[in-house]
């Protein structure tokens, strides 16, 4: 089961629930209540699709009425965050819980993404396009054997996802004080934050190949139905934040 062990947040409460059920065969005797690939699969598109269909409304309301838009993604940001803290200590919830955070998503990616479409136009439909293939490039770098998942490889990740959310942290907290990080300012084109930007891509591009290995794994276990939801919602999470990440760099070669 160790082998199971993701860096991934949205991973790590089941891995250790895992490790304390004992074997894993005895889990499961009905095969169609076993999570699988496929059903992970399905359950990541219909979350995307959530996503998607509530960020379109959000869209909409940002550039009809930029308050209520504003008050949408804030109400998303938060609440996604809160929501996907319950997911992810509560995995037996996932099959409401992800969901929820999906639409919850949706309204902050949405309004987002349109303040971002309105100040660079074609911007998101580039940034949407390289998430897909950066994805796809990382499953292909995953099944190939190019990158392998190792012991060393996810001790790293999660040193670097550390690093990732205590730098969000300090942004979050210094823009209470009136100072936040230039780095999160729209389009900020400065060559230290290109280059940081650059970085969490790629830590974010990363993550999916644990992700991917995760489920792959979780799959090859006697691992209950409900996981399947657990998998799409730790994917679902990873994608957005990667989509967040190119819309700001494609944002700063833009102003450069």
């Amino acid at each position: 089961m160790k082998q199971m062990q993701s860096s991934n947040p949205a991973m790590k409460q089941f891995e250790q629930q895992s490790m304390s059920l004992g074997p894993v065969d005895e889990l499961i005797v009905d095969d169609s209540q076993r999570m699988t690939v496929n059903g992970t699969i399905n359950k990541t598109g219909i979350l995307l699709m959530i996503v998607v269909a509530v960020g379109a409304f959000s869209w909409n309301t940002m550039v009809t009425n930029p308050g209520m838009g504003t008050v949408l993604m804030a109400v998303g940001a938060i609440g996604a965050f809160i929501a996907s803290l319950v997911v992810s200590f509560k995995p037996t919830a996932a099959p409401i819980g992800a969901p929820i955070v999906a639409v919850l998503e949706g309204l902050f990616i949405g309004g987002f993404s349109a303040f971002f479409e309105a100040r660079y136009p074609g911007l998101v439909v580039q940034a949407i396009g390289l998430t897909i293939a950066v994805m796809f490039s990382m499953l292909f770098a995953y099944r190939t054997g190019l990158i392998k998942v190792t012991g060393t490889f996810k001790k790293v990740m999660a040193f670097a996802m550390m690093g990732v959310v205590l730098f969000y942290l300090v942004g979050i907290v210094s823009s209470l004080f009136g100072s936040g990080l230039s780095y999160f300012e729209v389009g900020n084109s400065s060559l230290m934050n290109i280059g940081i930007n650059l970085v969490i891509v790629g830590i974010a591009a990363l993550m999916l190949v644990l992700d991917f290995d995760f489920i792959e794994r979780a799959s090859e276990q006697n691992t209950p139905k409900y996981m399947e939801w657990y998998g799409a919602f730790g994917l679902m999470v990873t994608l957005v934040w990667l989509y967040i990440e190119l819309l700001r760099l494609l944002a700063r070669f833009q102003d450069d």
